[in-house]
């Protein structure tokens, strides 16, 4: 489960460590450990990353293709519904917010 819990952000945690906000893996019947979920406050920051691995690209060695290619990731994501993330994905991509809300228009998603 911790490559899971890792790609979705999580936090992987012990059966006694769950809370009430937290959510319990079961197996068989049986509650044997815990997922807590990311703070949004990097959540934009993990789903940067996230495309960048899904892209094998770092951001600053990507190319106008794949800049389109992790924006369109990243609405998929719903990374967009955060506040100010179309400024702070254009200042992590070195792009302007009029060139993020081109590419979310090409890509059918403004």
């Amino acid at each position: 489960m911790a490559p899971v819990a890792e790609a979705l952000g999580a936090q992987l945690l012990e059966p006694d460590q769950i809370t009430d906000a937290d959510l319990p893996l079961v197996w068989d019947g049986e509650v044997v450990g815990g997922l807590r979920r990311p703070d949004l406050h990097n959540a934009l920051d993990v789903l940067i990353v996230a495309a960048e691995t899904e892209l094998g690209a770092s951001r600053s060695a990507m190319d106008r293709t794949q800049k389109q290619a992790a924006v369109t990731l990243l609405n998929e994501w719903g990374a967009f519904t955060l506040r100010k993330s179309v400024e702070d994905v254009a200042d992590a991509l070195g792009v302007s917010r009029f060139t993020i809300y081109n590419y979310l228009e090409r890509s059918g998603s403004a």
